[in-house]
């Protein structure tokens, strides 16, 4: 049981690396926003998986708010910015799709090389799933990087603590409950911010693009 169990888990991590790539491919907003909303969707199912096989009860918790803030109210905060800015793709970006596409999967092969030597010392249900989790963060890292867009940029930030949270998971079976409520908490504030961080932006430059920020001068 715990083997087949460790199988699933797996496969639940691999999907969440397979949206990394997918949100990196994708130029359109709401499409990425849709699949950082599916990303969660994964991670939720997994910590679930991970609670039901281990007896943690307070994972439940944790994959319970997973899906009220990461699926149905931070794509829901970010679609509306979206439209009322009426920004609907990323036409230029730091990076493009191709070459970031090779880069992230050099990341997650780096990934991969660094948590080798950790994963004997891991939990045997999650052992698979640090190599992942670091590749999902630092892929996640890279999109902030690459794009130029406030609204992708916040996605990519939101991926990264969608890595972290399977980090935890796969290292110590999620972390202490009170973290867990203030890391959500603090991620739903942050949307709040990034909301109106980027109608100041669209009002200053007519753009949410980043790089106009370069333009200020004293």
């Amino acid at each position: 049981m715990s083997h087949f169990g460790a199988q699933i888990v797996d496969l639940g991590s691999a999907l969440l690396l397979l949206t990394c790539f997918a949100i990196v491919a994708q130029r359109r907003l709401s499409a990425c926003v849709d699949l950082f909303a599916l990303q969660s969707v994964f991670l939720a199912a997994t910590a679930a998986l991970v609670a039901f096989l281990t007896g943690i009860h307070h994972i439940y918790i944790a994959a319970a708010l997973t899906i009220i803030i990461k699926v149905l109210v931070i794509p829901r905060i970010l679609k509306k910015v979206i439209e009322r800015l009426n920004v609907t793709r990323e036409l230029v970006m730091n990076v493009n799709v191709p070459t970031g596409l090779l880069i992230c999967g050099g990341l997650a092969m780096l990934a991969f090389f660094i948590t080798q030597p950790l994963i004997p010392l891991g939990f045997q249900l999650t052992q698979g799933s640090l190599g992942i989790a670091l590749a999902i963060v630092l892929i996640g890292f890279f999109t902030m990087i690459a794009r130029k867009k406030a609204v992708t940029q916040v996605i990519g930030f939101l991926v990264m603590e969608n890595g972290l949270f399977l980090g935890a998971t796969a290292s110590a079976y999620g972390m202490p409950l009170i973290v867990e409520l203030g890391v959500f908490f603090d991620v739903l504030v942050g949307m709040l911010i990034v909301g109106i961080y980027a109608h100041r932006l669209q009002d200053a430059f007519d753009s949410v693009d980043t790089s106009q920020l370069t333009t200020l001068k004293e």
